[in-house]
Order: structure tokens, then sequence, then C-alpha cells
């Protein structure tokens, strides 16, 4: 059998969200924890204006939780390692009867990264489907949620560094993988770029996620992460995305990147291609720059009908992902 993962933005029963938990961090101190925390509460605090959300929460955060989260939020209990929600649990499908599944990836840390640990998250996606109460798509390939993305209508985009990775999937082909995901998602055509933005190849980044480089915003759209600045080694990944998607026959939508270049820690891959579209709105992510403001008008000409809302992402970037990272959409039944 083979199954279709629908567009992110075609309507949803709920999104799914898993809080931060002090194993994950425990790196920060309390201070620290307290920023993850309001990140991600900021988040499902605005989604849930807008469609369900259920935050699956470590036995020992409960009640921090809740302290957080609106209380229209759903709180469900199990153990984590992560909080990225994106990539640990299951993508929602359809099968040939147009009846809702979802498929159970394999999980083990983004190719097994030395700082990661998923004895916990591994278990997430089975958890959530059997919250979901919808049949499990078994597949034996590695993969992440962040690693791909469809416009719904047969394309898929990913990088090769994610998919080809040696510590993911180090036997298989990319007609391996095509095939796989021709069988779960549905795809006839997959886009493949070279690489993922450089940041995402240091510690705590997935080695080049697809959902920080590019997305659709409808079936014939691609957005792109547009580094306009040539000081920033992602201005060449520009180029190279660039001319992979001027060979394809979809609109192509330049969003630029915030004109803040470097952190403490180097060159950022800070961008608002990691936005979620949810029910009649797209979360998107703002990093008190002055580009926000520009990427919030590029996102209303192209989700017409869609509230944009602008949410602060630097703490999220800052551990290794944003917005589109720590949620994952379930179609309406």
């Amino acid at each position: 059998m083979t199954y279709t993962m629908p567009a992110e933005w075609e309507r949803h029963e709920r999104t799914w969200m898993a809080w931060p938990t002090a194993g994950y961090m425990a790196f920060e101190d309390e201070d620290g924890m307290d920023d993850a925390r309001a990140a991600w509460a900021n988040v499902a605090n605005a989604i849930v204006r807008f469609e369900p959300l259920t935050m699956v929460v470590d036995p020992r955060d409960t009640d921090i939780a809740a302290e957080w989260l609106d209380p229209r939020v759903e709180i469900v209990i199990a153990p984590l390692d992560d909080a990225w929600m994106r990539d640990m649990g299951p993508t929602f499908v359809r099968d040939a009867d147009g009846d809702l599944c979802a498929v159970d990836w394999v999980f083990n840390g983004w190719g097994a990264q030395h700082w990661a640990k998923w004895d916990h998250d591994s278990e997430v996606a089975p958890f959530v489907i059997a919250q979901a109460g919808v049949p499990t798509v078994v597949s034996p390939i590695v993969n992440e949620g962040g690693g791909i993305h469809t416009n719904g209508a047969g394309t898929l985009l990913v990088t090769e560094t994610v998919q080809l990775d040696p510590y993911r999937n180090p036997e298989l082909s990319k007609a391996d993988l095509e095939a796989e995901f021709a069988r779960t998602l549905g795809v006839n055509e997959v886009i493949w770029f070279k690489r993922g933005l450089t940041r995402d190849y240091e510690d705590f980044g997935t080695r080049g996620h697809v959902d920080i480089l590019a997305c659709f915003a409808d079936a014939n759209t691609i957005l792109y992460h547009d580094q306009q600045n040539p000081e920033h080694p992602d201005f060449e990944i520009t180029k190279e995305l660039l001319e992979v998607l001027s060979a394809t026959n979809f609109t192509l939508v330049p969003v630029p990147a915030p004109e803040r270049i470097r952190d403490d820690k180097g060159f950022v891959d800070q961008g608002y291609i990691n936005h979620y579209i949810c029910n009649d709105a797209v979360i998107l992510c703002a990093f008190d720059d002055p580009a926000d403001d520009r990427a919030k008008a590029i996102l209303e000409s192209v989700y017409p009908g869609r509230e944009i809302v602008l949410v602060d992402a630097q703490e999220i970037f800052a551990r290794g992902g944003g917005i589109h990272c720590i949620t994952q959409q379930q179609p309406v039944s």
C-alpha cells in the first residue's frame, strides 16, 4: 500500500509539541531553562488560539509546564530526552481511502550525534500515534520531519547530507530513498539540495535539515532562504540552492535572511523559512531584526487569508532549530 502526506496548509485536527525537559538541556542553568520554557510556551500559546494543541511533557515537568502554558493546551505525559517534535514525532499521512495514518520513522538522534540521547525520544512517535488513535506505517529508514518538505501534490524537498548521511542511512542510495518516500509520502519527484545552512553542521545541528532552507507555500510555490550578505558563508549556499530551484517549474519566492549575521558562537542560521502553518494562521520566527517586518509582508502575500503571527525564535534557534522544528501537524481525520 502507498500513502500520501497532506500539505501543511491543509486543515489540522491539532498540533503536537514536546516540552523542553531539564534532562535534555542539562547543560543549562535555571535561567537558561526558563528561557527555553518561555520560547516553547510562546509558540504553543500562539498556536492554540487557532487550533487544538497537545504538549507531550516528561513526568518530571508536569507542574512546571502547566505554569507556562495556556490552559487550552492539552498536556499528555511521556518520558522525553529532547523537545523537537517535528523530528522525533510521527509524520501523518493518508491511505488510499483517505483515512489518516502515521509514519513511524527510525529516529537515532540526527545521525547518532555525540551530544544526543534518544532512548525515550525513539518511543515518542509510537506514543503520539497511539494517542491520535490512527494506524502505524512502519518505515525502515532513518528520517526526521525536518528533513522533508512536501507540497502534498507529489513533490518533496530534501538535502543530500541528511538523507545520505552515513550515520543515518549508510547503505541506501538516492533511488532507495526515493522509493521509500514514494511509498510512505506519495511523492513522484524529489528535489535534492546538496546541503543545508552552515550553522546546521556545528554542535546541536542536524547536518542540513531542509526546513530552514526551503519550503512550499502552496502546490506551485517554493520559498527559499536568501542570504544576501556575501560575508556570510550561506551566501554561497543560497547560490547553490537557486541553481537547483531554477531548473524546476515552480514559482520561486526569496525570503531575505535577517540582517544580523553573527552571534557569540559565529555565523547564525536564523531565518524565516522555518515557520509553521496552522489553521488560519502562520506562526513566523522573529529575531528582533529589521528584516522581521519584511518577512512578514512576504508571507502575507503568499499566504492570503491567514494571520501572520510573529513569535520570537531567538532562544529556539540558539538551541539548534526553529518554530517548524518544535511543531508537528495532525491533519483532520
